[in-house]
């Protein structure tokens, strides 16, 4: 049955067609007969009891410089007229954020959203993941010089990075005689008023860390991304690279362990970050990427299975 997707995201003539996976739910949604909608998340209403927000009809196609077409913009009632709503403006995981997932969780018994608003306002990328503990590198969150300081003389080398960071921004290591680390907490500490995550620096990173993506809490697919010369930072939006990858047993195990959670929450599309083939550093649930470029390796359809899950959910919330 053809479906209302509603795609809240950022603006579509800044996106990279050739790897951005909103972009490439929106191909998948199109080619299934859904009538796609596109709206800024700065466009969310709410009065008396409704959530709406001035949106686009929007056909995409995979053409550079001519891929998307808006219709006249309209009043969009997400609780009645949208069957879905895709979440997919990318983080700062700010205040303007967390109210956006507050103003879908109202409409949220109605229309189904993507990812649930609520569990991705209660499950942070860096703090979710200190659930899975068991799995992560050696980690503090802190304000604390001393205690950065303490930590360093444990660890020796660390990373140093925001707690709400996205796409490897701000990510320093500190070597073992530590030096500009007291320079590093003070501009920390006038940037962001939360602690940040310090965790021992992981030497493995020079052979890539593995982003793998689960489609309602089952494994999908996933790549090794490698950092650039001279670089720590893997992201592929920081000039990182990706190349072909199998899971280990671990990484196995830790999918295994994440997975039934991830699908109680309503987490459909998360993407998962493993260094060395055992360290879990991050549970990326707000607007989670690389779908593209494990389908161009593996020749899978990832896009296809994740609106395979959302139609099942919405068949199941409508009674279907």
């Amino acid at each position: 049955m053809p479906l209302t997707v509603a795609v809240q995201m950022d603006p579509l003539d800044s996106i990279n067609i050739a790897g951005d996976s909103s972009f490439a739910l929106m191909l998948s949604a199109q080619a299934r007969g859904h009538r796609l909608f596109y709206y800024p998340p700065e466009a969310l209403n709410y009065a008396d009891g409704r959530v709406w927000a001035k949106a686009w009809p929007v056909s995409v196609q995979r053409v550079k410089g001519d891929h998307f077409t808006l219709g006249e913009p309209q009043s969009l009632d997400l609780g009645e007229e949208a069957d879905v709503v895709l979440m997919r403006q990318d983080p700062p995981f700010d205040l303007g954020y967390i109210t956006a997932t507050h103003l879908l969780e109202r409409i949220a018994d109605r229309t189904l959203v993507v990812n649930d608003p609520a569990s991705v306002r209660n499950a942070p990328e860096k703090v979710f993941v200190l659930d899975y503990a068991r799995f992560m590198p050696p980690t503090l969150i802190t304000r604390s010089y001393e205690e950065a300081k303490a930590f360093l003389a444990k660890h020796g080398s660390i990373v140093v990075k925001p707690l709400h960071g996205n796409g490897g921004k701000a990510i320093f290591k500190i070597d073992a005689d530590g030096q500009n680390l007291s320079s590093l907490m003070e501009v920390f500490n006038t940037a962001w008023r939360e602690p940040h995550m310090v965790q021992a620096f992981l030497p493995d990173i020079a052979q890539g860390d593995k982003r793998i993506v689960l489609v309602d809490g089952a494994v999908a697919g996933a790549i090794n991304r490698l950092p650039g010369k001279g670089e720590i930072r893997s992201n592929l939006a920081v000039g990182g690279s990706a190349e072909k990858t199998e899971l280990t047993e671990t990484e196995r195990e830790i999918c295994a362990a994440l997975g039934p959670e991830l699908k109680r929450r309503g987490l459909i599309f998360v993407g998962i970050d493993v260094i060395g083939g055992k360290w879990l550093t991050e549970i990326n649930v707000t607007s989670p990427t690389g779908i593209v470029a494990i389908d161009n390796f593996d020749g899978t359809d990832t896009a296809g299975m994740i609106w395979d899950a959302i139609e099942r959910r919405v068949a199941e919330q409508s009674g279907g």
